[in-house]
């Protein structure tokens, strides 16, 4: 069974961070998507008490696997009170258009209501 959990390691999520040339700061987080003790992908962001901005997502190959764990970290925010979602320019921009989760591309918004609807990732 895959499970797709918040890192509460913060060597870890550094870690994380440093593979995509990312710096860390007291709102950095991620959430690690694992079978058993195989890592099978994460979804990097930063969660203020106001806003949620994602920085990637990994694996971009794998659609389905990729819009569960954005949902995952979107629930993450969703159980903070933070309804306010956005990406980053380093994101996976390509991904959020083909899972249609982008809500407005000038604001960089994601539509987090669409967490509370069905997977797109079959297209």
């Amino acid at each position: 069974m895959i499970s797709v959990l918040p890192c509460r390691e913060a060597q870890k999520v550094e870690e994380i961070f440093g593979r995509h040339n990312l710096e860390v700061n007291e709102y950095s987080s991620c959430v690690i998507a694992r079978q058993n003790d195989e890592v099978l992908g994460y979804c990097l962001y930063n969660l203020t008490p106001k806003t949620m901005t994602v920085l990637a997502v990994e694996p971009q190959s794998d659609i389905p696997l990729a819009d569960g764990i954005l949902r995952s970290a979107l629930h993450v925010a969703a159980e903070n009170f933070v309804l306010d979602a956005f990406y980053d320019e380093c994101a996976p921009v390509e991904l959020f258009r083909l899972i249609d989760f982008i809500k407005n591309e000038d604001e960089k918004r994601l539509n987090i209501d669409k967490l509370f609807g069905g997977c797109n990732c079959h297209k």
